[in-house]
């Protein structure tokens, strides 16, 4: 957890992508994980990413391009999710900002689609966040 001013915080999860260390920022009014396309492209090994004929919205900005491209893996604590087709848009704001305040390089925003699909709880007291495959823990971060 991140202290933004006095009062707000922002929710940070370490994972990995492709066997690298990645940070998230954990969004649960976000609808879709998505990435930095920049940073995607440095952790992915690709040379470009495929449009998307969708637009995306959110974010802090009006309607945006996006890209896709298939990450082989992506890793929280013992959960890995195999070809995951991401979402890349331009973050470079999000970045840029925490830039500026001095806190973590993010790789991109841990949306709905994933804490839904893993029946994701939000420890606000442990700082913790659990992903579950029906009964089973897959993953406790700080």
């Amino acid at each position: 957890m991140i202290v933004i001013e006095e009062d707000g915080f922002h929710l940070i999860v370490d994972g990995k992508i492709n066997g690298q260390d990645a940070s998230f920022l954990i969004d649960t009014g976000a609808s879709r994980t998505v990435f930095d396309s920049s940073r995607i492209q440095s952790l992915c090994s690709v040379d470009s990413l495929a449009g998307n004929e969708k637009m995306s919205v959110g974010l802090g900005t009006s309607t945006m391009p996006s890209f896709v491209a298939t990450i082989d893996s992506i890793s929280f604590g013992q959960l890995t999710i195999k070809d995951y087709q991401a979402v890349a848009l331009n973050l470079s704001h999000l970045l840029e900002t925490y830039k500026t305040l001095g806190l973590p390089v993010v790789v991109g925003v841990l949306g709905s689609d994933l804490l839904r699909q893993f029946n994701a709880v939000i420890d606000f007291g442990k700082k913790q966040l659990k992903l579950y495959s029906g009964r089973r823990i897959l993953t406790n971060e700080h």
